[in-house]
C-alpha cells in the first residue's frame, strides 16, 4: 500500500456542510419552493382565489347601497329655476325657505276680507317613496288690503277643525265651542291661545305664496311640530 493511500485527508480538503437556509429553500431560481416546503405557485391561487371573493362580496353590497341612496337621489332631483324655486312633475312649486306657490292669486279673495278655505299640496317624500302634490292641510285666508292674512284651520285647544260662520262673523270649533274672531283672537276661555297665523306672501303679480306650518295644541304657545 503507497503512502499517498494511508494518509489522512487534511482538514481544509474536507467539502463545507450547506447551511440550513441553503438546504431548506435552495439557492437555484428554479427552485418553486419556499422554506416551509409548499409551493410557491399555491400561493398565487390562494391570492387570486381571495381577490375573487372580495370581489364576490363588494359587487352586491354596493349594489344594495345605491339602491339604499337612490331614494334620497330621487328626492334632490327636481327641476329648480334660477330663483331658487323648485317645481316637480306634480306641479308642486316650492322656494328654498319652504314658502309653497297657491294656485289662485290675492285678487281671487274678497275685497271685504271674508274668509276663504283653501287646501294645501305638497309632495309627501318618505325614505322609497314620493307622491307628488298630495293634500297636508288647510288653511283660512282673508286679504286686507294688498296684503294675505292666513291662519291654520286646526284648533290649538284638541286639534279640531275651526269653521267659519259668516252669520256671527266668526271662527268656531264645533268640538268644544272655542269661538275667534276674524283676526284669530279668541272669543272665549276655551281656547289656549289665538289660532296659528301662517307666513304669506304676494309675488309674481299676485300670486300667493304660503309657507305651511302644524303646531302643538293644548298649550298657551306657539310649538311647531
Amino acid at each position: 500500500m503507497s503512502e499517498n493511500q494511508n494518509a489522512t485527508p487534511d482538514a481544509d480538503d474536507t467539502p463545507p456542510a450547506e447551511s440550513a437556509s441553503e438546504t431548506c429553500c435552495g439557492t437555484s431560481p428554479s427552485d418553486e419552493s419556499d422554506c416551509s416546503g409548499k409551493p410557491r405557485r399555491n400561493f398565487v391561487v390562494e391570492f387570486a382565489a381571495a381577490a375573487v371573493g372580495a370581489l364576490v362580496g363588494i359587487v352586491p353590497a354596493a349594489i344594495g347601497g345605491l339602491f339604499f341612496l337612490d331614494p334620497l337621489v330621487r328626492k334632490g332631483d327636481k327641476q329648480a329655476d334660477p330663483a331658487g324655486n323648485s317645481e316637480d312633475t306634480g306641479g308642486v312649486v316650492k322656494d328654498a325657505q319652504g314658502f309653497i306657490r297657491l294656485t289662485l292669486g290675492i285678487d281671487a279673495l274678497p275685497e271685504d276680507g271674508t274668509p276663504v278655505r283653501y287646501t294645501v299640496r305638497d309632495d309627501i317624500v318618505n325614505v322609497w317613496n314620493k307622491f307628488p302634490n298630495q293634500p297636508i292641510g288647510s288653511v283660512w285666508l282673508r286679504k286686507i288690503q294688498d296684503q294675505v292674512l292666513a291662519f291654520n284651520t286646526v284648533c290649538p285647544h284638541l286639534g279640531c277643525a275651526v269653521d267659519h260662520r259668516p252669520s256671527e262673523g266668526d271662527f268656531y270649533c264645533p268640538c268644544h265651542t272655542s269661538a275667534f274672531d276674524l283676526d284669530g283672537k279668541p272669543l272665549n276661555v276655551i281656547p289656549p291661545r289665538a289660532m296659528d297665523t301662517l307666513e304669506a306672501e304676494v309675488r309674481d303679480g299676485g300670486r300667493i305664496w304660503l309657507k305651511y306650518q302644524e303646531f302643538r295644541g293644548a298649550t298657551s304657545e306657539k310649538v311647531p311640530v
